[in-house]
């Protein structure tokens, strides 16, 4: 099973570099105005993962800069589990201004929040 998960993994990163999605393109404050409101996104992902693959396009095609954190790393995964309460990607990471984080789980969810923010 392993093996057949990592042939899935390396045909979808292919696939995804083969029909890689071009970047929205904005007037420099705009995108400024961008770049400040996502600041604070991090996303926790896998890199082979078909659903994160569909988020990191979503981050591509509107021209975010939006931290990836993959978390086979040990500290990624552990700040995932114990904060955002579970080992499921792709996760949003929203830090607020008072301190808080909001976790979204979902790509479709993520998608959806991502594109309203490049609006």
């Amino acid at each position: 099973m392993a093996l057949l998960r990592f042939i899935i993994g390396r045909i979808i990163l292919l696939i995804n570099f083969i029909f890689s999605p071009k970047a929205m393109k904005r007037e420099s404050s705009a995108q400024k105005t961008v770049d400040q409101q996502t600041e604070n996104f991090s996303l926790y992902q896998l890199n082979a993962c078909p659903f994160c693959v569909k988020v990191r396009r979503n981050i591509k095609r509107n021209s975010l800069n939006i931290e990836l954190r993959d978390i086979k790393k040990e500290s990624h995964l552990d700040d995932l589990v114990t904060n955002g309460g579970k080992r499921t990607v792709p996760c949003l990471r929203i830090e607020k201004e008072d301190g808080s984080s909001e976790w979204m789980y979902e790509s479709k969810a993520i998608a959806s929040y991502l594109d309203q923010v490049a609006a």
